[in-house]
């Protein structure tokens, strides 16, 4: 269920959490204010208001929390697109330096990227690589792998194409791992049982003033809604409205071209 929810577009993610904290509200309000529940409410009246504080201060903590890992694995995937761009320009740029004509590595290493833009990219909306780049990137590695390039361009040339172009292999691992990573569904379920609680807390503090209780109920099912909506966008580091994108292998594609 939650991972449906996350998976929706921008307007209907925002509208589900709308819809359930205009609900919850709405629901807190009637029980509070029903002649059906008069006795009941008086039972409970008196609760003071840093009952709510300690609510509030949970919530705010585990949503917290729930924020900083999202945002973390966002970094983390930035971070592996940059450090396989940057790999990727070693390989270009030792077969452009070393004395033998490596125009057989460059095409290659252009098919790859070209099939990272435009193959593995989409099929990371789906927890999927693409075969595509799977093969182009085997061959880079058949292709820096061969021996004449140790005997006609030295040891050290072919050694440092082999070290970048494993570190490619492991910097596509680490973004592919990262596409298909989920946070866990249990702290969103709690996050956002927490943020109905908390509006439970808000509606004890105001028995005594429906205009009190309906107006800071307003108010932080709002704030709710903002902050969990925005936090839900970034939960998959490549889909969605918030993603990382692949800018750097598209300008390295561009100078490869050329």
């Amino acid at each position: 269920m939650i991972k449906a929810w996350l998976d929706f577009p921008t307007y209907e993610l925002f509208a589900v959490l709308v819809v359930l904290y205009a609900a919850t509200g709405a629901a807190i309000v009637i029980a509070s204010f029903s002649p059906a529940t008069a006795r009941a409410r008086r039972r409970v009246e008196g609760v003071v208001a840093p009952f709510f504080g300690a609510v509030g201060v949970l919530f705010a903590l585990l949503t917290g929390f729930l924020a900083s890992d999202i945002a973390d694995r966002n970094r983390q995937a930035a971070r592996a697109v940059q450090a396989e761009a940057g790999e990727l320009r070693n390989v270009d740029a030792l077969s452009i330096a070393s004395a033998l004509d490596m125009r057989s590595v460059r095409s290659v290493l252009a098919k790859y990227v070209a099939a990272l833009v435009n193959d593995e990219w989409p099929a990371m909306t789906e927890d999927h690589e693409a075969r595509t780049a799977e093969s182009a990137y085997n061959a880079l590695l058949q292709e820096v792998s061969d021996p004449r390039i140790a005997q006609k361009a030295g040891a050290p040339v072919q050694t440092a194409l082999l070290n970048a172009a494993v570190r490619v292999g492991s910097a596509r691992s680490e973004r592919l791992a990262l596409a298909s990573d989920r946070t866990i569904d249990a702290k969103w379920i709690l996050v956002i049982v927490l943020g109905v609680v908390t509006q439970v807390a808000i509606g004890l503090v105001h028995l005594n003033k429906a205009g009190a209780q309906i107006t800071a109920l307003g108010v932080f099912s709002i704030a709710v809604v903002m902050a969990l909506g925005l936090i839900g966008l970034q939960e998959r580091p490549f889909a969605g409205d918030v993603r990382v994108e692949p800018g750097p292998l598209a300008e390295l594609a561009k100078t490869i071209a050329q």
